[in-house]
């Protein structure tokens, strides 16, 4: 339960559904991937062919689905999804994968057990704040979502296309919810596709912001027992999930079909 929840007696608190078989939660996690997507595309994170999200698969937990290499983000229906082993084989699905997409989620996904979802994608913010090669600092309420719970990758060689680049993003994430690839961009993670999408949200706002506030002048940090309090209000795994849901209900109402 979030710690700023006002509750009383007969109030249902939101919380992660609980699944009666692994089919249902199979289904679950594709339309929220779809619906990420669709959102990814409604802020303006659709360049080109470039951004990719997975979640893993509840039940081949070394599979994961993502989205078909060339198709728009704001077309995407959970059927069309594809599902991809950590060797690059297609299993389910007739579209082809971004490389770059199996190469760094395979192996994020490999060195973290505990992430359902990983999000990437080219957002004008987080290419500009990564290619200063520089995390976020905790001047807002919202960034310190990722205080200390962030990382920075400083080795670019080019896009990613070999398994070794992506477990050098791997080790360089480790337990953290994120990480600034530098001259590339943002990428999170969560263990549920409704936080990793989240944070890719807000920490692309907050690298904006950041930015912001740079240009302008000086910024004023948070010291940091304010950060790390205000990151146990803001920056947990709950927090994460719950932020999606609204942003979730309005996308599925605008376009109900991507639940297809």
């Amino acid at each position: 339960m979030s710690e700023l929840a006002q509750t009383r007696p007969g109030i249902d608190v939101p919380a992660p559904p609980v699944f009666e078989s692994v089919d249902d939660e199979r289904q679950h996690r594709k339309q929220r991937l779809a619906a990420a997507f669709r959102l990814f595309s409604q802020c303006g994170f659709d360049e080109g062919v470039a951004g990719h999200i997975t979640a893993r698969d509840p039940e081949k937990t070394d599979h994961f689905w993502v989205n078909p290499f060339g198709m728009h983000f704001s077309m995407i229906k959970a059927s069309d999804l594809i599902l991809v082993d950590h060797e690059g084989n297609i299993v389910e699905g007739n579209r082809p994968v971004n490389r770059a997409a199996f190469v760094i989620h395979s192996q994020v996904h490999a060195a973290r057990p505990d992430v359902v979802a990983a999000a990437h994608a080219h957002s004008l913010y987080g290419k500009a704040l990564s290619s200063l090669r520089m995390g976020l600092a905790p001047l807002t309420q919202d960034a310190c979502a990722f205080y200390d719970d962030h990382a920075v990758f400083d080795d670019y060689t080019g896009v990613v296309a070999e398994l070794e680049e992506g477990r050098k993003i791997g080790a360089a994430l480790g337990q953290r919810k994120a990480i600034v690839l530098s001259n590339h961009g943002l990428l999170t993670v969560g263990r549920t596709v409704d936080s990793a999408a989240w944070w890719f949200i807000t920490m692309e706002r907050s690298s904006q912001a950041q930015l912001i506030a740079m240009a302008a002048g000086e910024p004023k940090p948070l010291d940091d027992v304010t950060a790390k309090l205000t990151y146990n209000q803001v920056g947990l795994e709950y927090a994460g999930w719950f932020q999606f849901q609204p942003m979730f209900d309005r996308i599925v109402a605008q376009h109900p079909e991507l639940m297809d």
